[in-house]
């Protein structure tokens, strides 16, 4: 995982979830990752604090490498190199 904001990638797409509660995120990333390629980045800005747990678990699940996650003025940032 990335460690440093300075170090972040290229994202290819974003999908902006702010002020959705669980499930709606993870429910929009699923359909957002059905319109991307093998090897490109996502960048999602959540507001839910339940996708510090959720994320990883889809990444995981989906067999996508979660490049990087911060939290950073009340949203949460999650940087996703598909699968």
């Amino acid at each position: 995982m990335v460690d440093s904001p300075d170090s972040l990638p290229t994202c290819q797409a974003e999908l902006d979830t702010t002020g959705l509660y669980c499930p709606e995120p993870i429910m929009l990333m699923h359909n957002k990752v059905r319109d991307m390629a093998s090897g490109e980045v996502l960048k999602v800005v959540a507001s839910d604090p339940a996708t510090t747990r959720d994320v990883p678990k889809f990444c995981s699940f989906l067999g996508h490498e979660l490049l990087a996650q911060e939290e950073r003025d009340g949203h949460y940032l999650y940087y996703i190199r598909l699968g």
